[in-house]
């Protein structure tokens, strides 16, 4: 029996070894529900590029901001040259701003930054470093300037240096500065400022906040302050909420939505938060969450969202679904070195690359045009439009989930629950799936009520019968006449009895100990393939029964190993037989519910999920009050020292996993070593 545990050991722990590993994704791609990056027909394509040369005006200089007016002009701070840039909408050169008069005398920019274009066509540009935000009629003749604003509001030392601005339709400005953490500025149509509205949460280290508290005075104050992160970029939808990125690296909400309260209200019911890339920490040539440095709204609850780490553009719905990913750092002509700045032309992004100094134009390939159909028709309550172009979008691409979801939300809208239930579930979307279900299922209960009511009532009657049946059977008879396979259901009921037959009666068994492991191993397989898609979050493609060893085998064998290791040194009276029989029928609980519990999801919508993660929680909780008092009778312990006993276990469980993943990293290496050794012989031999 040891050498077929010990074998089992060394083999479920070889399982639990495997890790998938994963790799950074390249062009075109779309992270589906289980994070993984799949590869997707290209959205757009270049259709024009034009540089400073091009237009005869002289290379542009690190310009860092582009905006698309309403008439389509689109103007250009070419942040080097002091200036601002006007093209048409085929990109031809249409004017340049360098100077305008001021009060009689000539003004320029000093590295202007940021630029808006209202509904009048007033210009307003960020004059970053001359620390103020300068106002031009369309003409380009000065309206005002608005310089550093003045309020008990402000912290000292705060210095005005407007990076970005954007102007609502009540003329209502709002200004990114950099170094003002306290939040977006606001002015009145007047100039006159309102204060900050959408102030990001502050982030810290909980250990640098703990050596904080315990440190004097003088010592706090060498320490580095809490401050909330600065908004890098702004721009606004088409109903007049805010777009905001933050381009601090791993924060949690790199994309906001601000109400005119200042509340972030963006949708994330997406499968991740909008961010960009995810699962991109610690692997690929540029490891780190991207670093978004503009958004730029488009019709429909569209939003794109540009990450200058790799170059890629992200659009989402307005639900935070990411519809795709395209872009890319590199030399080449539809590739970007340092983008810095997005807008929308129409249905084409246009892209501002500082570093290379051009503007970049996309078109969209019908790829693109499809999906951008499917979700503006939707957008606008034209449910049968949407869901032909969703399927005509998964004839190109039959990986993309958020189509199906189309889909089924045009179904859901139309009446058609069971098929939209299958839509959801091809779009692992089980929000949507528990209400198609939720319609379907009182379809069913209103169709055949009569027959649900009789099925139940016979249900009922069985059941009474069967009871009453037992208990004549029973009546009269003894534990002893049960019978050694039916003892795990007595000790499950009765343990402190169960356990103690078990160890002093000799009416254990350890066959039956390892059966119903096995019976677990079954179950477990059961539920995780089987229970219904409302509760289910197991990728059933990947699912394999073998790796159940490493989930249920693998603790098994290394709590009881762990345990008979342990109370070998303090006093225990088990044996390890007795261990692994006390271990196996505590687990009984387990096998008994989940059955159950597979059989209770087939009827439940999400809202009606909590009993089956209550009967979770009563079968873990079951099962850890029988190994308390099997490990109790066992080794004969009081009931503190079975306590101490468990915790240690578990503790000698961490040690053993720290070792065996240790001795076979050392034996990897040594194969490794060996095996590049023979190479460089056979090299040269």
């Amino acid at each position: 029996m040891r050498r077929t545990i010990a074998v089992l050991f060394i083999l479920t722990f070889l399982a639990g070894l495997a890790a998938p590993v994963s790799a950074e994704p390249k062009g075109s791609y779309n992270y589906n529900y289980w994070g993984e990056a799949v590869p997707s027909p290209s959205p757009y394509v270049l259709e024009q590029l034009v540089t400073g040369r091009d237009l005869d005006i002289g290379a542009f200089a690190t310009p860092q901001d582009l905006f698309v007016s309403q008439d389509n002009h689109i103007y250009v701070a070419d942040t080097g040259n002091n200036r601002i840039v006007v093209l048409n909408d085929q990109l031809q050169f249409v004017r340049v701003i360098e100077t305008f008069d001021n009060a009689g005398k000539q003004d320029t920019f000093k590295q202007p930054e940021g630029l808006f274009v209202d509904g009048k066509g007033r210009i307003y540009v960020a004059d970053t470093q001359n620390r103020r935000l300068v106002v031009l009629q369309p003409d380009g003749t000065l309206n005002r300037i608005i310089s550093e604003p003045k309020s008990i509001l402000l912290r000292a030392g705060f210095q005005f240096a407007p990076i970005k601005v954007i102007v609502d339709r009540a003329e209502r400005i709002y200004v990114v500065s950099r170094g003002s953490y306290e939040g977006i500025i606001e002015f009145e149509s007047d100039g006159s400022f309102n204060g900050f509205i959408g102030t990001n949460r502050v982030r810290f280290d909980p250990l640098d906040l703990f050596w904080k508290r315990i440190s004097t005075k003088a010592q706090r104050d060498q320490m580095e302050l809490f401050i909330p992160l600065e908004f890098n970029n702004l721009d606004l939808d088409e109903n007049g909420f805010i777009y905001t990125t933050t381009s601090e690296e791993n924060s949690d909400r790199p994309l906001k939505m601000l109400n005119p309260s200042g509340a972030d209200i963006l949708r994330s019911r997406g499968y991740f938060p909008p961010k960009g890339d995810i699962n991109t920490l610690n692997i690929g040539s540029t490891p780190g969450s991207s670093i978004l440095v503009d958004v730029a709204s488009d019709e429909g609850g569209l939003y794109n969202a540009l990450d200058s780490k790799r170059g890629r553009i992200f659009t989402y719905d307005k639900d935070g679904n990411l519809l795709f990913t395209f872009g890319e750092l590199g030399s080449k002509h539809d590739t970007f070195r340092t983008p810095a700045a997005i807008d929308m032309l129409g249905n084409r992004i246009i892209v501002l690359d500082k570093d290379h100094g051009r503007i970049s134009l996309f078109e969209p390939t019908r790829y693109g045009s499809l999906i951008r159909e499917a979700v503006i028709s939707l957008y606008n309550g034209k449910s049968d439009e949407s869901s032909k172009a969703w399927r005509q979008v998964l004839q190109l691409n039959a990986n993309f989930e958020v189509g199906y979801i189309g889909i089924g939300k045009s179904l859901l809208k139309e009446g058609e629950n069971r098929e939209a239930m299958t839509y959801f579930e091809l779009g692992n979307n089980r929000e949507y799936y528990s209400e198609a279900f939720k319609r379907y299922r009182k379809e069913i209960v209103i169709d055949r009520f009569g027959y649900i009511v009789a099925g139940i009532a016979a249900a009922v009657v069985l059941g009474f019968l069967a009871v009453k049946l037992g208990r004549r059977r029973m009546a009269g008879r003894h534990y002893e006449e049960i019978g050694i396979l039916k003892n795990p259901f007595y000790t499950m009921l009765h343990p402190f009895n169960g356990f103690w037959e078990m160890k002093f009666e000799n009416k254990g068994r350890v066959k039956v100990a390892v059966g119903i492991v096995l019976l677990l191993v079954i179950v477990t397989i059961i539920k995780r393939q089987y229970s219904a898609f409302i509760v289910n979050n197991n990728n059933l493609s990947d699912l394999n029964s073998i790796d159940e060893l490493k989930y249920i085998l693998l603790p098994f064998l290394l709590w009881c190993v762990s345990n008979w290791s342990l109370t070998t040194l303090m006093d225990g009276e088990g044996k390890f037989k007795e261990i692994v029989m006390a271990t196996g029928y505590a687990l009984m609980p387990l096998v008994i519910l989940y059955i159950p519990q597979v059989l209770y999801s087939q009827v439940i919508t999400g809202e009606e999920s909590s009993f089956y993660y209550l009967l979770d929680a009563i079968a873990l909780i079951w099962f850890v009050g029988l190994l308390f008092v099997g490990t109790m009778t066992v080794h004969q312990y009081t009931a503190g020292k079975t306590i101490v006993t468990m915790v240690l276990t578990l503790v000698v469980i961490g040690i053993l996993i720290f070792l065996g993943v240790l001795f076979f990293s050392m034996m990897q290496q040594m194969i490794n070593f060996v095996t590049s050794i023979y190479n460089e012989l056979a090299f040269r031999v």
